[in-house]
């Protein structure tokens, strides 16, 4: 066998992936329409063309750039995708409209990302620029006449009648900054050279990434507002430190620092207890009518739902507030049931083991601690928001990948999904054995 049929037996599996994902996703736009309006969408076939040529044009970037890439990231991000765009559409069409333009742009810029970055160890050069990139856009809302607060959280900016929310391209360059950052110095910090008890320590010098990851989250915490992304952000380095040393004391401290800082968060920020207040007491008569509505709004449609769900466009998901954006969720549960959220889940669930699989089998560590950094993101910002949804944790106002009405969301996204096709692409260690 050829070197090139592997690889043309891997692109072959991904449209044929691809066509299943879009019919899929054709076919939920349309069982929308029917369930809403009685009646096929009048624009069912324009739309199934335009995601179709989205998709294809992606689908040859993979194939003329990537041709040795995992042939499950790109079909999967489609699946979540289009599905997303269905239930967005059921619960307002007009925001359906502006998601299928950023799904178009996501698509673009996943290309552009595979050509231009022809190799992931290129990304290994601009250890420090990248990281200083994606600090500044963590921190960019909090600057003066660019920053907009909306419901209480400082996270948005607006460039005349756009707003995005740039932490979402910060966290893909975080990711970037710590992998390469880590793979150059996970000797030392794996070295351990005192004892606390059981615990076996690095020297306290090199706990200075955690500990500043932490002052930085508590920063985006105190001045933005964003639980979400504080949660984040400080989850990420943690689990990405853990990765690199395989010292359990990382993980040790990163939950004891975790908890100081939701202590101080708890006592000195009033929207932090009221989120709390809400996750214990959802379901309370003093709170269902005000602070808890949303939560418990959702709860009621997922029990609405049951095992098999209302049928698209049969339900009443319109009727949980945020439903587009936080708790879109919510709304695959009344509608899917609990059929379609395990769907759901298991998706997720794939994404993050062929990204985890990725990291196994690459032959260098920069690309080691890459696609498990860009998998480590996708699986904490999926239990984030789904825990906050169906009360397992408090609610943080993030979107779910792919899922969620958002096109700052939706665009990162897709460009992390580049990086980890880009990645999979890589020399693996079978390969440079």
């Amino acid at each position: 066998m050829s070197d090139a049929a592997p690889e043309r037996h891997r692109r072959n599996a991904e449209l044929g992936l691809l066509v299943l994902a879009l019919i899929v996703a054709v076919g939920a736009y349309a069982l929308v329409g029917l369930g809403r309006d009685g009646a096929v969408p009048a624009g069912v076939a324009a739309f199934g063309l335009l995601i179709t040529g989205g998709y294809v044009f992606a689908h040859l970037a993979v194939r003329r750039f990537a041709p040795g890439a995992d042939p499950i990231f790109l079909p999967v991000g489609a699946l979540l995708a289009g599905l997303g765009f269905a239930v967005i559409d059921r619960l307002d069409p007009e925001r359906a409209v502006a998601q299928a333009g950023w799904l178009l742009l996501g698509l673009l810029l996943f290309a552009l990302t595979l050509v231009i970055i022809r190799d992931h160890r290129q990304l290994d050069a601009f250890t420090y620029t990248l990281g200083f990139l994606g600090l500044l856009l963590l921190l960019l809302p909090l600057a003066p006449g660019l920053g907009q607060e909306i419901r209480g959280a400082r996270v948005w900016i607006a460039l005349g009648p756009m707003r995005f929310q740039p932490a979402e391209v910060a966290k893909v360059l975080i990711v970037v900054f710590a992998a390469s950052y880590l793979a150059a110095r996970k000797e030392l910090l794996a070295v351990a050279t005192r004892r606390l008890g059981p615990l076996a320590l690095p020297e306290p010098r090199h706990l200075g990434p955690l500990l500043f990851a932490w002052l930085v989250s508590l920063a985006v915490l105190f001045f933005q507002k964003d639980l979400g992304s504080s949660l984040l952000f400080f989850g990420l380095v943690v689990v990405m430190l853990w990765v690199a040393t395989a010292r359990s004391a990382y993980l040790i401290f990163g939950g004891m620092m975790f908890a100081a800082g939701a202590l101080f968060a708890y006592r000195a920020f009033t929207h932090v207890q009221d989120r709390i207040t809400v996750w214990l007491h959802a379901l309370d008569p003093r709170f269902i009518q005000d602070e808890g509505y949303q939560v418990a709004q959702s709860l009621f449609a997922m029990a609405t739902g049951g095992i098999a769900g209302t049928g698209l466009g049969q339900g009443r998901p319109q009727d949980i507030p945020d439903a587009p954006t936080d708790f879109v969720f919510a709304a695959i549960g009344e509608e899917l049931g609990l059929l379609g959220t395990i769907a759901v889940l298991l998706l997720f669930v794939l994404l993050m083991a062929r990204a985890f699989r990725t990291a196994l089998t690459r032959a260098d560590d920069f690309g080691q601690l890459l696609a498990a950094g860009l998998g480590t993101i996708l699986a904490l910002q999926t239990f984030v928001i789904i825990g906050g949804v169906t009360r397992l944790i408090p609610l943080t106002g993030i979107t779910l990948p792919f899922v969620s009405y958002g096109g700052s969301s939706l665009v990162a996204n897709f460009v992390l999904l580049a990086l980890l096709v880009r990645t999979s692409a890589g020399p693996s260690r079978e390969e440079e054995g």
